[in-house]
């Protein structure tokens, strides 16, 4: 878990404003970086027109796929105790991606966009509560120690 006493981003954010910040820091590197490309994703999911709708959901799907698997890979290599539910979680996010994905190629963009809305909400409490705890899993495992995590507070 971060050893700041920084503000974590909250769990409902604003489609409007899903941005990369160092709130979405998590003190691993490798994670922070896949989380980063993550909000971009998402971030073009949320400005796909009905044109490219079917092609930021099939970006979005293949991220997912390198994401989650690189996660799910951490937990079950290193006997994380939390991994049951958190892959559980990332698979439910895979398979709604799917279903998602038919509808955008049918045409039917505001799903689509409703998925990305929802994916805004979904990632800061799963990062801050899934997420921080296998960073810190990862981080003790690796380095012996706990992350630290330096967020600027940017006005």
């Amino acid at each position: 878990m971060p050893t700041d006493t920084a503000p974590t981003p909250a769990a409902s954010q604003d489609p409007a404003t899903f941005a990369w910040h160092d709130a979405f820091l998590l003190g691993f590197g490798e994670m922070d970086a896949t989380h980063r490309e993550f909000v971009d994703v998402v971030q073009g999911l949320l400005n796909a027109d009905a044109t490219t709708m079917p092609q930021r959901v099939q970006a979005f799907i293949d991220h997912a796929h390198r994401h989650f698997g690189e996660e799910d890979t951490w937990m079950r290599e290193t006997d994380f105790p939390a991994a049951d539910c958190h892959i559980a979680e990332h698979a439910q996010v895979l398979a709604s991606a799917v279903e998602v994905l038919e509808r955008a190629r049918a045409g039917d963009v505001a799903t689509a966009r409703r998925f990305a809305e929802e994916l805004t909400r979904w990632f800061p409490g799963h990062a801050d509560y899934l997420d921080s705890a296998l960073a810190a899993w990862m981080v003790k495992r690796r380095h012996g120690g706990k992350p630290v995590v330096l967020r600027r507070q940017i006005a």
